[in-house]
């Protein structure tokens, strides 16, 4: 009888002193930037729905990030949102759940994409402690800064002043010349032709739009198979 109660003593004591963790989730038609600072990893092919969290206060940067239809093709256009600023305080060991205020889903993609309008509930509907805090920031770049006290016009100001600087630094570098090929010689030197960084980063953009818009729209099976094909080539 003794050695029983020893050992659900025992089972009990490790329970108390369990650290809990809350759990949050996201729509599909979100995704998280970073918690607390810290990037979140996710892809087109991983979406990351929930994470847990420890109790305390917590700062999960999101964006809305979505496919909608277009009203004058068949097409689907990607509408994202600056990121915006969900500040947390957890308490137990509680299921949360972020939603767009207006319902279950967004109703108005683009006029929501503008200032995103959302509600945090838990699922045994007790009162959540939270803020809502809007940025005009899109890039990722950005995420260490959302979480150090600047606010999103600093950032902004700082990452121009950066630009410009560097722009200064380019032209007041001293070049040394460049000797001109003679009329003969330049018709027979090969045309070359290189994509600037725009042009590039706008076709990496369009790749992974397509991509995402294919991947949304084919079945479970199609989306295995497309998997095992696309680990197979790394």
């Amino acid at each position: 009888m003794k050695p029983r109660l020893t050992i659900t003593a025992l089972l009990a004591l490790c329970g108390s002193s369990a650290v809990f963790a809350a759990d949050f989730n996201i729509p599909m038609a979100f995704e998280y930037i970073a918690v607390d600072g810290k990037e979140v990893e996710t892809s087109l092919f991983n979406h990351k729905s929930e994470i847990e969290l420890d109790q305390g206060t917590h700062k999960i940067a999101i964006r809305y990030n979505d496919l909608v239809s277009d009203d004058f093709s068949d097409s689907e256009t990607n509408i994202k949102s600056n990121a915006f600023i969900v500040t947390i305080d957890v308490d137990g060991d509680y299921s949360y759940q972020l939603k767009p205020a207006d319902g279950e889903f967004v109703k108005n993609p683009k006029s929501f994409a503008k200032a995103p309008q959302v509600v945090i509930t838990r699922e045994d509907k007790g009162s959540v402690n939270y803020k809502v805090t809007q940025t005009n920031i899109g890039e990722e770049s950005f995420v260490s800064r959302l979480f150090s006290g600047n606010n999103p016009t600093d950032v902004e100001a700082e990452a121009a002043a950066i630009t410009s600087a560097g722009a200064a630094a380019v032209a007041a570098t001293p070049t040394a010349p460049v000797s001109k090929p003679s009329p003969a010689a330049a018709a027979t030197l090969p045309e070359t032709t290189k994509a600037t960084p725009a042009a590039a980063t706008a076709d990496t953009a369009k790749a992974e739009q397509m991509l995402q818009y294919w991947w949304l729209q084919a079945d479970e099976q199609t989306r295995k198979e497309f998997m095992s094909w696309a680990i197979k080539q790394l």
